[in-house]
């Protein structure tokens, strides 16, 4: 998902999933690590300076969806990529906030594994001891419910009243760090651009 503002990057502040990690913008390194797993494929949610985004993603073997009301919240997001086809043909979904610059692609593959040993009918999330969420892979079961949710929420409550078994899969914490600040970005080693 590459769809929100980044409202806490500031008023005018810079995108943060353009700010660079070893010279590559963060969106296009989460996008590789995608790329780089069992994934059947990967699509990318764009929204807030979408054109941007694509940009920063050229040349990589992506399908695209456009949220056009980015701003209401990261509902419409998930909604718009459950929407497409590549989704709905397929058992589960991996979601993953593009923000997450030391995510790889044996973090994400351990997540899909963890799903199909499970059948493909579990919810399968990232966790570390302190923490617990994303990325998460849902499974067909809960589509509908994601397609019903609205406003700044994600799947935490659906998958809270789903019944659905959670697995979750142990991932390095430096893996599961987001960036949502300018100086969150800096800590992680990122250089602020555009």
């Amino acid at each position: 998902m590459a769809a929100g503002e980044a409202s806490r990057m500031g008023v005018g502040g810079r995108h943060k999933l353009l700010a660079e990690f070893d010279g590559i913008p963060l969106v296009r390194r989460s996008a590789v690590a995608a790329l780089g797993t069992r994934a059947s494929s990967v699509t990318v949610v764009t929204g807030h300076r979408h054109q941007e985004i694509k940009a920063a993603l050229g040349g990589l073997d992506l399908q695209y969806v456009h949220n056009p009301d980015y701003a209401s919240g990261m509902a419409g997001s998930l909604v718009a990529g459950f929407r497409t086809d590549q989704v709905q043909r397929a058992d589960g979904a991996l979601v993953l906030n593009a923000d997450m610059p030391k995510i790889t692609s044996a973090d994400l593959n351990a997540l899909i594994v963890a799903f199909e040993r499970a059948k493909r009918d579990d919810v399968i999330r990232a966790a570390t001891t302190s923490r617990r969420g994303n990325p998460v892979v849902l499974p067909r079961s809960l589509y509908d419910g994601v397609l019903r949710l609205r406003g700044d929420v994600g799947a935490r409550h659906l998958i809270e009243i789903s019944g659905r078994p959670v697995v979750d899969v142990p991932i390095e914490e430096c893996s599961l760090l987001d960036v949502d600040t300018p100086e969150a970005i800096l800590a992680a080693g990122g250089v602020l651009t555009v």
